[in-house]
């Protein structure tokens, strides 16, 4: 049977992490700093800035008590290592003791002089005092970004923590210590990563993120990366007035077919090739006239007889990324986890087929 100093140990790293990184769990419970604090942070709507300066303080201040909190929970979970007398605890316990007592008294001290000047000496704040045209200071460049923000017509997307904003004149990016601004007009963005889950049977929807660099010309501006679906990659170039500059050559897919294309194209250069007689010639794809015909329907997937699947006896006239948008077409929109598994009928003589039928000519 476990100890009640490791159960509490255990139970504590979770609560600390959950914490740190804020589940949807916690946020539905009001476990945050954010819903804890609210009534001295303020509102978001109201003064952005202001609140994000509050609130990144608030963050660092409480995340750096949680190792006090665990030692103080070690006091009365493991009595017998006399904890709550600092000359009776073990050297290690006594080396901790000090971390954990010195680290808020550091946080606060930092905190208290980030708030003297009516919170002049924040780091958002020297951040927007780059922005700010002579003889003005930061506080104007907050008003702007205030108005923006209550604006209905900005972008907006994330989960608190990553989260992505962009106003006709701002992008930001605000994570769990930092709110990250560049002015759009002094900006580069470039994509420089992809990542995609696959349409598979064991995933609902099939998902890809891009990264996206914002470099400004500004020295004083660090780079930064947003990170968003490529779904909402569309509505993001709405609302930039800088290009984006692709340079690693990432494919983007913006919708969900897009996306099955993508996974229909490599399932069907896995599958069995068809060979195609030397004296028959391949005409243009009937979908859409703009490239040779390269599939043929042949059953592989059972037995002649066996299954929903029919051989299909139709001459090659498809291409493969128009065969594979009329398979998308026939689906249930709202499944897409069905998408892989399902047959559909050829689009000239009806016979079922299914991904595994579908060859490329050779």
């Amino acid at each position: 049977m476990e100890s009640p100093a490791v159960t509490f140990t255990l139970a504590y790293v979770v609560f600390s992490v959950c914490f740190v990184f804020t589940p949807n769990e916690f946020h539905s419970a009001g476990i945050t700093v954010q819903n804890l604090l609210s009534g001295w942070l303020g509102s978001e709507d109201v003064a952005f800035v202001q609140y994000h300066v509050r609130r990144t303080t608030a963050t660092g201040v409480v995340h750096s008590l949680l190792p006090l909190g665990y030692y103080i929970g070690m006091c009365f979970a493991a009595p017998e290592k006399q904890l709550y007398y600092f000359s009776s605890a073990s050297d290690g316990w006594r080396v901790f003791a000090l971390l954990v007592v010195l680290l808020p008294t550091i946080t606060g001290v930092l905190a208290l002089y980030w708030s003297q000047k009516r919170w002049s000496n924040h780091p958002l704040s020297r951040t927007l005092s780059q922005h700010a045209l002579p003889h003005s200071d930061w506080r104007v460049v907050a008003s702007s970004i205030n108005r923006e923000f209550r604006r209905i017509d900005k972008f907006a997307t994330g989960v608190t923590g990553a989260r992505v904003i962009v106003t006709d004149t701002w992008v930001m990016k605000v994570t769990t210590y930092k709110l990250h601004v560049a002015q759009q007009q002094d900006i580069h963005l470039t994509v420089t990563e992809s990542r995609q889950h696959e349409l598979s049977p064991d995933s609902t929807t099939p998902v890809q993120f891009i990264t996206i660099r914002v470099a400004s010309i500004n020295p004083n501006v660090k780079p930064f990366d947003i990170r968003l679906n490529s779904t909402e990659y569309g509505d993001l170039k709405e609302k930039l007035h800088a290009p984006i500059r692709n340079a690693a050559n990432v494919v983007i897919h913006q919708t969900l077919s897009d996306m099955f294309l993508d996974t229909f194209r490599s399932l069907v250069e896995a599958n069995s090739v068809y060979e195609m007689q030397s004296n028959r010639e391949l005409e243009p794809c009937i979908g859409c006239m703009q490239t040779i015909a390269n599939i043929k329907l042949v059953k592989y997937c059972q037995e002649p007889n066996e299954g929903e699947c029919r051989q299909c006896y139709c001459r090659p006239m498809w291409c493969l990324t128009c065969m594979g948008k009329w398979f998308a077409s026939r689906q249930d929109q709202q499944h897409p986890e069905t998408w892989l598994s399902s047959q559909v009928p050829c689009p000239t003589c009806r016979a079922k087929f299914c991904i595994v039928d579908v060859c490329l000519i050779r």
